[in-house]
């Protein structure tokens, strides 16, 4: 079965389903020598392919906060310097780009095995049903990624009515779009979780795909996506049903606890997405602002998740090699911390100080926990959002988080140096959204309205 399905995703793309170049449709998606799939094991080998695509990019705007420095290294300083610098414009002829592709071609993916579920031949109904809700779910996800790179913060003031990115939900290749409001994005993401959720039947999966998305899946990406838009109580609430079918957390005290990130964790809900590859976590090092975050006497993460400071004062980071190991999109560390911030936004502080200080009982030394404890019991509403945001972002640190919720919360003035030149993002910098990648922009005209 695998040679097969490994066999038809060849013969799929060696057909060119999909082909990219500037021109004046949307995305310039051309089938030459289309191959139809029929079988639920030919649709599977699309889903597969759509999962195994490397969307790094949630790493990548790690380096443009203040947490993490791109080695001085010269090719490591021209693959991501401009990155970290937030040269969005003009940018050195070797940055990285941002993906802006990939994750449409993905979507033609998802899209193209949701309009063959009538057409499927052989296989069970169920198996048929699940097939497709993933392919809901990894469409809505691919959306909502592109929205919190390329649209403004849900959280602003009049956003929700700004343009941000197209919403594609069929194959017709003809079609010119253009840019969505960021309400549109959102509407069309959360329909397609409904969607997912009346079909996804899975709760787990066993170790050789759990990659795929599953019930959990459902809920942790609803989860975040609520918190995202501000929308405590569905928030909590979807926080709340993974976490009632699911608790465990790492015991970092334990000598045999694993990384809360590794795809073997006891966390992991979902590990799909490759946050790092092994280049980009080559070319950064954490920085003091973000290792002064810790208590370096009682927060067990510090020595877990990076190395001893260098000659040049920075942190190695072990959190992550960029290889398959640590894919990570949902894990339970997470839904913690949403359920707790959910909580706290909505007055009901005993639950937030619950789910807080569950997850940190589990990483802070006994001595160290007790004292967080004390202080976490005493804190007000305020105070106790402010802790469950730090605490964010000590846990998900190298997750590609910490980008995303400087967006949706204060989006704070940054300052760095580099090469004895001084950078500044100001307060509510238009960089905080990225722009729309030129070439995009070639090919579709539209894109820039």
């Amino acid at each position: 079965m695998k040679n097969s399905i490994k066999k038809f995703t060849a013969v799929f793309l060696a057909a060119g389903v999909l082909m990219f170049s500037a021109c004046d449709r949307f995305l310039d998606i051309r089938p030459v020598g289309k191959v139809i799939p029929e079988t639920p094991a030919e649709y599977r080998a699309l889903m597969t392919t759509a999962y195994q695509f490397q969307f790094i990019d949630r790493g990548l705007t790690d380096m443009r906060t203040d947490g993490l420095v791109v080695r001085s290294d010269e090719l490591d300083q021209n693959n991501y310097g401009d990155i970290e610098k937030w040269v969005d414009v003009n940018y050195g002829a070797a940055t990285q780009p941002f993906g802006w592709a990939k994750y449409y071609e993905a979507v033609y993916y998802a899209n193209a095995i949701i309009d063959g579920q009538s057409r499927m031949k052989e296989g069970n109904g169920e198996e048929m049903l699940q097939l497709a809700g993933e392919a809901y779910l990894m469409r809505g996800y691919l959306h909502f990624l592109l929205a919190n790179l390329y649209g403004q913060p849900y959280t602003v003031n009049g956003a929700p009515q700004t343009k941000a990115v197209p919403v594609k939900l069929d194959l017709d290749l003809e079609s010119v779009l253009g840019r969505s409001t960021l309400a549109q994005v959102y509407e069309a993401v959360l329909a397609d979780i409904e969607k997912a959720r009346t079909l996804i039947t899975k709760q787990t999966w066993d170790s050789a795909h759990m990659y795929r998305f599953s019930t959990l899946s459902v809920d942790a990406l609803d989860s975040r996506i609520h918190l995202y838009m501000g929308e405590w109580q569905k928030a909590y609430d979807a926080a709340e049903r993974v976490l009632q079918k699911k608790q465990e957390l790492e015991d970092l005290n334990r000598s045999d606890a694993m990384l809360p990130n590794y795809y073997r964790s006891v966390e992991m809900i979902t590990p799909c997405e490759m946050i790092y590859s092994s280049s980009t976590i080559r070319a950064v090092r954490a920085t003091s602002t973000l290792i002064n975050k810790y208590d370096t006497l009682g927060d067990l993460r510090v020595h877990k998740y990076f190395g001893a400071i260098d000659a040049n004062g920075q942190y190695p980071i072990l959190k992550t090699d960029g290889s398959t190991k640590y894919r990570c999109s949902f894990r339970t560390g997470e839904l913690y911390l949403n359920a707790a911030e959910a909580a706290a936004h909505l007055g009901n502080l005993s639950q937030a100080r619950l789910r807080l200080l569950a997850l940190m009982k589990k990483r802070y030394t006994p001595d160290a926990y007790r004292t967080k404890q004390e202080a976490v019991n005493a804190m007000t509403q305020d105070e106790l959002i402010t802790e469950i945001l730090n605490e964010r972002e000590r846990e998900l640190a190298i997750e590609g988080h910490r980008w995303f919720d400087l967006r949706r919360t204060t989006r704070p003035r940054i300052q760095k140096t580099r090469g004895g030149k001084q950078y500044v993002l100001e307060q509510d910098d238009a960089r905080y959204t990225l722009i729309i990648p030129k070439e995009a922009i070639s090919a579709n005209p539209g894109l820039k309205n």
